[in-house]
């Protein structure tokens, strides 16, 4: 968490009622340095007991302009921002992943890039100037290794190794600019592994080998960001700590 113990810190969780950002907001609730947590979801009412509600459709910039309007009203400071919602298949737009180019459909590209990348880009303009100004505080976007340039070596996914590039570039930006006024910020990309979640079950299942629970990796997540200082704002890294090539 960003602050020390018994100082006490307000979390943000995007995308907190199932998967991983559920996981983040349980565990999140048991950490002693942490007071509030808020979360968003498009149905609230499936947010857990304790943790504060909020309604987002990140699809809709006029939902996340709602929600930046309900968060700064509620929240003074934000101490610990986790954008964790991601598309990789969606029945409901035609989006799945490319094998080949033929395969490449434009309205569920845009889709893919409208939540994916497009979506952590306004919230940070609705929300970056709650972050403290000195204090240590973290806003880290769910990432995944498949967005890496450097590490691509087998094609094909275009929507989604597309649109995770493009958050990667909107966290490196975000990380230069919002490091010149939140001297404590560490803003980085995260890699959670292969997660046992509704976006990976159609293609590894949870049994597979190297497939984590959402706790553990959740577990690996935290571990990461409880080391992370402002040096290490505009990284990448994995749920084991090292370092994703852009």
């Amino acid at each position: 968490m960003a602050r020390t113990q018994g100082e006490g810190g307000t979390a943000l969780v995007f995308g907190a009622s199932g998967g991983i950002g559920r996981a983040f907001a349980d565990a999140l609730l048991q950490k002693p340095e942490v007071t509030r947590v808020l979360g968003t979801s498009r149905d609230p009412a499936r947010l857990a007991e304790s943790v504060e509600p909020i309604a987002l459709d990140v699809g809709d910039p006029l939902s996340i302009s709602r929600a930046g309007d309900e968060i700064r009203q509620i929240a003074q400071e934000l101490d610990l921002v986790l954008y964790c919602i991601g598309i990789l298949h969606d029945d409901e737009h035609g989006l799945a992943p490319e094998k080949r180019v033929e395969d490449v459909d434009p309205a569920a590209v845009a889709h893919s890039f409208a939540v994916n990348a497009l979506a952590p880009l306004l919230l940070a303009r609705e929300l970056a100037h709650l972050l403290p100004r000195r204090a240590r505080c973290i806003w880290g976007n769910l990432s995944a290794r498949v967005g890496s340039i450097g590490d691509n070596r087998m094609g094909g996914w275009y929507s989604y190794r597309a649109s995770k590039a493009a958050q990667n570039m909107v966290t490196r930006n975000l990380a230069i600019e919002l490091g010149r006024r939140h001297r404590g910020l560490a803003c980085i990309a995260l890699h959670p592994g292969t997660v046992a979640t509704p976006l990976s079950a159609p293609f590894r299942s949870a049994d597979a080998e190297g497939v984590v629970t959402p706790e553990e990796a959740v577990e690996n997540l935290l571990a990461v960001i409880d080391g992370l200082t402002a040096k290490d704002t505009g990284k990448f890294f994995a749920w084991d700590g090292s370092e994703i090539p852009w």
